[in-house]
């Protein structure tokens, strides 16, 4: 049996009571797909997470996750910073959204939730986004000296530097991202089915090899292979029997006599299953 998957409490009245809380500081909410989001000012930040968590009737007491959007379409305030909100008390969870950039902070809501130091560290490292009232507002995911933030959509999927250990320095040593290999195109052929041009080292096998060699054949191959293998050997004939030593029943014996037959038993010739 599946087990199900916890039910949560429905949204109706939720967003009015949020907006009757709230009143100017929410820009806009939207219920959307079973999920309430509340965008609000980004300088009333902590004054909205503390109306959420003690009004009654939202009761939102926990901070579960802080993660960010990137929207390098906006122009201004590019980066969203998400907070995820769950209420023990109502079993319901909600999304409070605010709009911000590389150089306006954020404010921190570390003295509401203090797990939401190391959260507002990871969206720092991989934003770029500035919590002000962060004591310890550093990197938490990359490595030391990294350039850049690699959640941005304009950041590029090779990075900036590269990180090894230097044999001659006998330490480790970052040096400029350098493409060993040209780009080449690549198919995505199944291997069981072999590629429709030649492999470099393949070109001295011009026809395709037997069954059960290295090179994997194509299933129309194989079926040729098997009809050609099958074809040369010689059909076997069919085992008859001529005395009942050749059936392994053993030797008759020169006074053997026919077995009683059961006399409950009267055969009918010509009918019954068996006739």
């Amino acid at each position: 049996m599946r087990a199900p998957a916890p039910a949560y409490s429905a949204n109706d009245g939720v967003i009015d009571a949020a907006t009757a809380v709230l009143g100017g500081k929410l820009d806009l909410a939207t219920d959307l797909v079973g999920e309430v989001s509340l965008h609000v000012a980004r300088d009333s930040l902590v004054e909205t997470m503390i109306a959420l968590r003690d009004t009654p009737g939202l009761e939102y007491q926990q901070l579960m996750e802080i993660a960010g959007v990137d929207y390098p379409d906006r122009g201004v305030e590019r980066f969203e910073v998400v907070y995820c909100l769950l209420s023990l008390t109502r079993n319901h969870r909600i999304r409070v959204h605010v709009r911000s950039d590389d150089a306006q902070p954020v404010p921190s809501v570390t003295g509401i939730w203090p797990v939401a130091g190391w959260l507002e560290r990871e969206v720092y490292d991989m934003y770029g986004v500035l919590f002000s009232g962060n004591s310890d507002l550093r990197r938490i995911l990359t490595d030391y000296g990294f350039r850049g933030h690699p959640q941005r959509k304009d950041f590029p999927l090779t990075g900036y530097v590269e990180m090894r250990y230097s044999e001659e320095a006998k330490r480790v040593v970052y040096e400029p991202v350098q493409l060993a290999q040209d780009f080449r195109n690549f198919d995505f052929m199944s291997p069981w089915e072999g590629a429709e041009y030649i492999l470099p080292g393949d070109e001295k096998a011009a026809l395709p090899e037997a069954k059960g060699a290295p090179t994997p054949l194509k299933a129309d191959e194989i079926q040729k292979a098997d009809a050609a293998q099958s074809a040369k050997v010689a059909p076997t004939e069919a085992k008859t029997t001529e005395s009942p030593a050749q059936t392994g029943a053993g030797k008759s014996e020169p006074d053997a006599v026919p077995k009683p037959q059961n006399p409950a038993v009267v055969p009918t010739p010509g009918e019954g299953q068996n006739q």
